[in-house]
């Protein structure tokens, strides 16, 4: 058994806890509350902290091994190569305390099972297998031949599918590789050269038959969506997240209440392309640039709605320190309390919210609480005084997935 004392006890829903305490016993939480009412435990080895959390999970990741943004050159690397490199990436997220990552398309279905059986240290990875796109769409790499990421598509990048048939069996294609979550492009994007992120790209039919065919193994869909017509067609389709967002409107948040859809919002990845133009072919830093005060816009006005909203980034770089790297998934908390969340919805988006973007596949976890997972952090200062403490890594003293501590001294 694990004692962690901390003068402050963020739960992950409901109100924080001065002097708190929580007891990890094996992989399960079994105490987590005030230190007045916690059972005397004079076997366990104790730590000590300024603050406590759950885990934080990245609700929209990608493990793909790419050292920059210019999606492009990743078919001229080899898929074990970029695969070493996402085993860096495991450590770096768990060393800025992301101990879950729903990755919405790369290598993640593989990786997931190199962490699941001790091969290597990371974070619980549910994993989306192929990103499902249109020919021509935001998942295309359209700079080379179409017969070279057609059909079953490249390992770890995306699906091309085209029709009602091509679609069901792309989802069926990913459920094969273990995909815990299905991810489909619902509009253009911005690293994509040739589409609008406007651009409705599915059609309803083919989104409808996308949900369906989840739904029949209880996996839910994660919609890449910018533009409202894509945002509105994937609702209607019952897909269970957006992701990004940014042209929503009052419409668009009216429909997200009403389907209990979850907003993603991805700011990191928007921020850290416009402090940093050299990153990103002239195309994408053009696009990026056009949509980004509408995107800041739109993740206002959703928490203002009272959509709900869950902490992603859209993380998938692996040169340590570069934009959008893993290691600095923590930024996005910082840009959701600039749009107007609190520091601790900004903590709730990150730890009990997250798990719902998974549907019938979420764990018990993003919170200290009686039987839930023991995936836990102990920082060295009180991240509700300053949320700019969750975005640097040495900041995170502590980190313990499933129960094992996988940071901090013994």
């Amino acid at each position: 058994m694990q004692r962690i004392e901390a003068s402050l006890l963020i739960p992950g829903r409901g109100a924080p806890v001065r002097d708190g305490v929580v007891l990890l016993d094996g992989d399960r939480i079994s105490y987590a509350g005030p230190a007045q009412g916690a059972p005397n435990t004079p076997e366990a080895e104790t730590h000590r902290a300024a603050a406590v959390m759950p885990g934080m999970w990245d609700c929209h990741g990608h493990f793909i091994g790419s050292r920059g943004l210019d999606l492009s050159r990743l078919p001229l690397e080899p898929v074990p190569l970029r695969a070493a490199r996402g085993a860096r990436d495991l450590r770096a997220a768990l060393d800025a305390g992301i101990t879950s990552v729903r990755e919405v398309g790369g290598l993640g279905v593989y990786l997931a099972r190199a962490v699941a059986e001790g091969s290597l240290a990371g974070p619980s990875v549910y994993g989306a297998g192929a990103i499902l796109s249109t020919t021509g769409g935001h998942g295309d790499l359209h700079s080379f031949p179409l017969d070279w990421v057609g059909g079953p598509g490249l390992p770890g990048l995306g699906r091309l599918a085209d029709g009602q048939d091509d679609c069901a069996r792309a989802v069926r294609e990913q459920l094969r590789t273990g995909a815990r979550v299905i991810k489909v492009c619902a509009s253009g994007g911005v690293l994509s050269e040739l589409d609008h992120p406007i651009h409705q790209q599915f059609t309803l039919a083919e989104l409808r038959t996308i949900v369906e065919v989840a739904g029949l193994a209880d996996r839910v869909v994660a919609a890449h969506c910018h533009g409202k017509p894509g945002i509105m067609a994937a609702l209607e389709a019952g897909v269970a997240t957006i992701e990004h967002g940014t042209y929503l409107d009052d419409e668009c948040c009216d429909a997200m209440l009403e389907t209990g859809a979850i907003l993603v919002p991805t700011r990191t990845i928007v921020a850290d392309i416009l402090a940093n133009k050299e990153s990103v072919p002239d195309y994408a830093y053009a696009k990026l640039e056009a949509i980004a005060a509408t995107h800041a816009e739109a993740v206002a006005r959703a928490h203002e709605r009272g959509v709900t909203i869950a902490m992603g980034t859209d993380i998938g770089v692996s040169t340590p320190g570069a934009p959008t790297s893993w290691g600095t998934n923590g930024a996005e908390l910082g840009h959701l309390v600039e749009l107007g969340l609190t520091p601790l919805e900004a903590i709730e988006a990150a730890t009990a919210i997250a798990p719902r973007t998974l549907g019938p596949q979420a764990p018990l976890s993003g919170q200290l609480a009686v039987d839930y997972d023991a995936d836990v952090i102990t920082l060295s200062a009180d991240p509700l005084a300053d949320i700019t403490v969750l975005t640097e890594p040495a900041s995170v003293l502590g980190v313990w997935t499933g129960g094992r501590q996988v940071k901090g001294p013994a």
